[in-house]
């Protein structure tokens, strides 16, 4: 059993844009195995946010192999797509993404829905994993009666909540305060600590510097992959 999680091989991703073809990704490499925390960084342009949404499997390549977890995603279709990343991808937004007339617990327990669980399964998964996150006192408490960080605290335990191979997170702390920023990051260490490969999209030095892998991207290729 290889503990390689992601093998990307090749990856190629154009975009038509009128007569034109814009080349987004050229031909990108990269393996991520189980446990890893990786930060993938690059400036605006550079193909980060595009290589992002194919490793979430929210897009397919142009060309190409993606093996998540032992399938090849490379090729499938939208509804194929959509199981895989509700059963193997926890995504954290900068937005949060949270449900604005719902409970923290709803909240949460919302990707258990698409899988298929009972209300009593989904309940209690969402209460275990609200206490993860130190919030236990706020599971009936609705997104805009809890500050900038507890709504990320929520959108984290949502992540959570099926139990994923990989947690995605994009620019996690990009509407937070610096002291609210550190308190996420220092959640996602422990979450990592418990085992889960991290993946985290930033353009912050200081929020990469908490990764134990730094791959830096520019004009669609990595251009350095650097293990601390």
């Amino acid at each position: 059993m290889s503990n390689s999680l992601i093998k990307i091989n090749n990856i190629k991703r154009d975009f038509a844009l009128g007569n034109e073809i814009v080349y987004v990704l050229k031909g990108i490499d990269l393996e991520i195995k189980k446990g890893e925390y990786v930060a993938l960084m690059g400036p605006s342009g550079s193909g980060k946010s595009t290589l992002m949404n194919l490793l979430g499997c929210l897009d397919t390549p142009t060309s190409g192999t993606y093996i998540l977890n032992g399938k090849d995603v490379s090729q499938m279709h939208d509804d194929e797509l959509a199981d895989i990343r509700n059963k193997e991808i926890g995504f954290i937004f900068q937005t949060f993404n949270l449900l604005p007339r719902t409970t923290a617990l709803d909240n949460v327990a919302l990707p258990m829905i698409y899988a298929g669980h009972s209300k009593s399964e989904r309940n209690t998964r969402a209460t275990e994993v609200l206490k993860q996150v130190n919030l236990a006192d706020r599971m009936d408490h609705q997104p805009n009666q809890l500050s900038g960080g507890q709504r990320q605290r929520v959108a984290i335990a949502r992540a959570l909540v099926n139990k994923p191979s990989i947690i995605l997170a994009d620019e996690p702390t990009g509407n937070l305060d610096s002291k609210t920023s550190e308190e996420i990051m220092a959640l996602l260490e422990e979450i990592h600590k418990n085992g889960n490969t991290i993946i985290v999209v930033t353009h912050e030095e200081e929020i990469a510097a908490h990764a134990k892998r730094i791959i830096r991207m520019r004009d669609g290729m990595i251009e350095s992959d650097t293990i601390k």
